[in-house]
């Protein structure tokens, strides 16, 4: 991210530390809800599944930036750099269709409690995780390909932290115009259908929601859906700054900068986000660290 000698050794701490906060938050949140049988619900199973893919997209990337500040040498193989980025829209991809698999839950939840547990079965959860998964994975392998298809010139340097698609692109001696239509246009269907999906799941929640005469209920139906919104609002709204902002485009260091706030900071926080918000994760997590009886969840 910078050449500054001088600057390196505390980009290099701070990434660490970052990346130590995502494993160990993101793991606590795995270990809280499988080791309560109250937590197995679909909620806290599409949580654990955003927390295992936090714990990818941050490997992805973090920990190859932390050996080239160490080795001093800021290569990367031509191998490397496809795979990596590869997972990053792999991860990135299945992050976006879990957060509108969870707006889906909260949808089943609110406007029709009732059948929530006819809807969301165990199988059901499942299958949508793993469809997640098989469409992700077939959008990054689908850039990739196209990808393959270029030629580079000798001196390719990445103003990045991370192979990231759109900067290898800029690398290519051969056109690419194809390839940055593609990557647009897939990926604006790609993410586009998460995003509406988030939007109208909310729209129906909000419908629903005011249609409740008392306010306490209100404000309980609200309080379910704020950790989720918060996480939202972390992945999509830098993701649009890097994407759809030309001021940002333009500059790599802005664009390496707005990466870290959509590839690496929610992440991190998510856990938080959760364990703060979520009464009965904060719970979980105080036994799963202190040992104390599981007790407040029957109350």
């Amino acid at each position: 991210m910078t050449d500054d000698p001088e600057l390196q050794p505390l980009i290099f701490c701070l990434f660490l530390v970052i990346y130590l906060v995502t494993i160990l938050g993101n793991l606590l949140i795995i270990l809280a809800i499988s080791s309560h049988s109250h937590l197995h619900t679909p909620m806290y199973f599409f949580l654990s599944s955003l927390s295992f893919t936090d714990i990818c997209i941050s490997t992805t990337t973090i920990p190859k930036m932390l050996v080239n500040i160490q080795a001093q040498d800021q290569s990367i193989t031509y191998t490397g750099c496809l795979t990596q980025s590869t997972c990053v829209l792999t991860f990135g991809g299945l992050e976006s269709c879990l957060l509108a698999v969870m707006a889906y839950d909260r949808y089943v939840a609110i406007c029709q409690p009732l059948r929530y547990q006819v809807i969301l079965t165990t199988d059901f959860c499942v299958l949508l995780v793993l469809l997640s998964l098989l469409l992700s994975t077939g959008h990054a392998l689908l850039h990739t390909l196209m990808a393959l298809q270029l030629s580079f010139c000798t001196n390719m340097e990445i103003p990045h932290f991370f192979c990231e698609l759109a900067q290898i692109f800029k690398l290519a001696c051969s056109d690419t115009f194809l390839n940055t239509l593609m990557i647009y246009s897939a990926s604006n269907i790609f993410f586009g259908f998460p995003i509406a999906g988030i939007i109208l799941s909310y729209t129906k929640i909000v419908y629903s929601v005011f249609r409740i005469p008392s306010v306490g209920g209100r404000y309980k139906a609200f309080s379910t859906c704020g950790s989720h919104l918060s996480v939202v609002s972390l992945f999509y709204g830098p993701a649009f700054v890097v994407y759809l902002s030309p001021a940002v485009t333009d500059s790599s260091t802005k664009n390496a900068v707005a990466s870290v706030m959509y590839i690496v900071l929610p992440q991190m926080l998510n856990p938080f986000i959760y364990s703060l918000r979520n009464r009965e994760i904060k719970i979980a997590l105080r036994h799963l660290i202190t040992g104390k009886p599981f007790l407040l969840l029957c109350h």
